[in-house]
């Protein structure tokens, strides 16, 4: 079944892309076209090709490959084309106030014609003095057949989006621009368009050599700190940087670095399939000062230090100041195993007070040059705002504990979201073949209990019973609702609710029915509080293997390790969720840090980490930002919680 779904999946993608692949082609740009120029030859709109092309509007480059939507007028079969043919040359001595302009208009060629012939006018200008030779042509017009500009390719393995730009001489933003439904990650057998270039003029990957993707805003200094080059050595490896000059998405050849067998090592525009935890302890190579930034809710103004009994108290009601404090206490833990490991760090401590203006003053009074990634804010408004100021100095804003954030350049999404906890419990369960399927749902939750029905067609589907006289949820089912669908052997049941009375309800029933001939299994797409209800008995649970996907596997209480340990010897108690978390984080950011150039690059050098609680694989969205892209399998266990291991 999960091989059957698949390969339909496959179909439906490339049925879709096919639809739309035949809407764009490339353009070379040749010197002095303008976008009006084009978007005249194409029968299109300036801003269709500056919306495909952003960069366009600063500059246009000779020789820079433009995106170009398809016209119904433009014809694709043959035109009337200039054909030059070079007889000779002609050598000029360049006087006094000659400009390559003048020349061009002089001799009736075009300036591109003359650089071509003397490459040293690419990197200087005329002299005078200078000797040049002026190629002449003798121009005839044929009736030539139109060369498709683009052609389709597919995709080989281990290949990723950069290695397939850099080959074409596009950047990764052109490459996704030809292909509107191109996913995140390539997959052997993809059908994708390329530039139709001929074979000498496809450019092969050394792997001799490492290779790295412009970031945006990004210039030769920027370059030079993270690979120790130059402008003249880039280029020297990078002949076509004199002529195009750095542009967002390029990807540039640079010494070996590394193993490029992991398709986008150094990709920051490419995340390629999360391979074995890494253990960034072990290698670490920058042991310079990290400057961080933590922004919390601490609320400290309304805390009054003069009276325990009230800062208890506010601590305890304010939901933001606790999760605050619990949050940075697991910080503080970090930060002493860091220095433990020989890394220094200047570590900033704001308090956003819970208010947005607070959080405008904090980025208008402070200065974040140099400051390498910032933690928090934890609050979605107050995070987006500070992302956005800081999105100009390509500052990483990592989001801790927020479900939803705007998932800006600049941004690092560290909780997972609800669609891949639910898809990691989906497709956990759709590689047992052999086991039957029920879906128990309560009323407000039927539209999960549809799309599950969809994932397993053969699945009995039970709704929770209502109230007879007013027809509303009852939250229960009975236990011959229950023996008209089970079946011997093992039983798969999704229960999906959000009630602690349905939950007591159901894993008590299921309870009963285990026997010689029959096992159970209790499963969810979305653990919530209801399944933790001092209602319902862990032992059924239990008893049932309940599973359920979650973004941290939870301690149990015999787990023992060097951060539980020195938590309780410097507060006196276990730490909680939040605290965990607050370690977990800061280690993950600083230890990406001490291992790569930045939190950037750390996302495809690191690709999957690991920590107490808490792991970590961050994945860039098409144009966004930074989504981690990992989850636990949990599973209850003889009375402990276990993660199922895959």
């Amino acid at each position: 079944m999960k091989k059957l779904i698949y390969i339909l999946g496959l179909i439906v993608f490339f049925g879709c892309t096919s639809a739309k692949a035949q809407n764009y082609k490339t353009h070379k740009v040749k010197v002095g076209e303008t976008i009006e120029l084009i978007a005249s030859k194409y029968k299109v709109s300036k801003s269709e090709i500056l919306k495909l092309n952003p960069d366009a509007k600063n500059q246009l480059r000779p020789n820079a490959v433009l995106i170009i939507p398809n016209s119904v007028s433009v014809s694709s079969s043959a035109s009337v084309a200039e054909v030059k043919t070079l007889n000779g040359f002609k050598t000029h001595k360049v006087k006094r106030k000659e400009t390559l302009y003048s020349l061009s208009k002089k001799y009736k060629v075009t300036q591109e014609d003359i650089k071509k012939h003397n490459p040293e006018l690419y990197a200087n200008n005329l002299r005078k003095g200078d000797q040049i030779k002026i190629p002449e042509y003798t121009i005839t017009k044929e009736l030539v057949a139109t060369k498709p500009t683009t052609k389709t390719y597919t995709v080989k393995p281990k290949e990723g989006k950069w290695r397939i730009a850099y080959q074409y001489g596009i950047t990764v933003q052109a490459l996704e621009g030809l292909n509107p439904n191109m996913t995140e990650v390539l997959q052997p057998g993809d059908v994708i368009n390329v530039p139709n270039l001929e074979g000498d003029q496809v450019k092969q990957i050394d792997e001799k050599y490492s290779y790295y993707t412009v970031l945006p805003v990004e210039g030769f200094y920027r370059l030079k700190l993270k690979t120790g080059l130059d402008q003249d050595q880039l280029e020297q490896l990078n002949p076509e940087l004199k002529i195009t000059g750095l542009k967002e998405g390029m990807v540039l050849k640079i010494p070996f670095k590394g193993s490029n067998n992991d398709d986008g090592v150094l990709s920051q525009a490419d995340t390629e399939a999360v391979g074995d935890v890494t253990s960034l302890a072990n290698t670490i190579t920058d042991r310079s000062t990290k400057h961080i930034a933590v922004m919390l809710p601490f609320k400290l103004h309304k805390i009054d230090s003069d009276s325990i009994y009230d800062t208890k108290k506010t601590i305890k009601n304010d939901t933001y100041t606790s999760i605050s404090l619990d949050f940075y206490s697991g910080v503080k833990v970090a930060l002493d195993s860091l220095a433990s490991l020989g890394i220094n760090l200047k570590v900033d401590t704001y308090d956003t007070e819970a208010r947005e203006s607070k959080v405008v003053s904090i980025l208008r009074s402070t200065n974040f040059d140099g400051v390498d990634a910032v933690i928090g804010p934890i609050m979605s408004k107050h995070f987006n705002v500070a992302a956005a100021t800081l999105k100009s100095k390509n500052v990483p804003l990592i989001s801790p504990i927020t479900k939803t954030v705007n998932l800006g350049e600049n941004v690092f999404q560290s909780r997972p979201s609800s669609t891949l906890l639910q898809e990691k419990v989906i497709n956990h369960f759709k590689a047992d073949s052999t086991s039957h399927f029920i879906i128990v749902s309560d009323l407000k939750n039927k539209k999960t209990a549809d799309m599950l029905k969809k994932q397993f067609p053969k699945a009995s589907v039970l709704l929770s019973r209502k109230d007879f006289k007013t027809k509303v949820d009852a939250y229960y089912i009975l236990d011959d609702d229950i023996l008209n669908v089970i079946k011997p052997g093992n039983n798969i049941v999704f229960l999906e609710t959000a009630n602690a009375g349905f939950v007591s309800n159901l894993s008590s029933i299921l309870n009963s029915k285990i026997d010689d001939k029959t096992t159970m299994v209790l499963a969810t797409t979305n653990k919530n509080k209801a399944f933790e209800d001092e209602e319902v008995r862990n032992t059924h649970l239990s008893n049932l293997n309940f599973t359920f996907a979650a973004i941290n596997k939870s301690l149990n209480e015999d787990d023992s390790n060097s951060f539980t340990r020195r938590y309780k010897l410097l507060y006196n108690e276990t730490p909680n969720e939040y605290a965990v978390r607050g370690f977990d984080i800061t280690m993950d950011v600083v230890l990406r840090l001490a291992t790569s150039d930045d939190l950037y690059l750390s996302s495809n050098e690191s690709p999957l980490t690991s920590y107490v609680e808490n792991k970590f694989a961050y994945k860039k969205k098409l144009g966004g930002g930074y989504y981690n892209d990992t989850v636990y399998l949990i599973q209850y266990d003889d009375l402990k919680i276990v993660e199922v291991k895959q």
